[in-house]
């Protein structure tokens, strides 16, 4: 990472400073959540999820997958 703060990460921090200090551990887990669910698993991981939840008869039909989204 450089040296130079992006205007997201000032935006951040501001945001931060402004969050009342009894707040902060929720914001954390939040940000801490947010990373993990953004973040990609390599894909040796991922397959061994899917395997896993495979083998375990955790799967949903492909027609299901769709429903909801409306896609065009």
């Amino acid at each position: 990472m450089s040296g130079e703060v992006s205007a997201y990460e000032k935006q951040l921090i501001h945001e931060i400073k402004e969050t009342p200090h009894e707040y902060l551990p929720n914001l954390l887990q939040i940000v801490r959540l947010f990373r993990e669910s953004v973040v990609l698993k390599p894909a040796e991981a991922s397959f061994r999820q899917g395997w896993k939840e495979a083998m375990a008869g955790e799967t949903r039909p492909v027609s299901e997958l769709w429903e909801g989204i409306d896609a065009e």
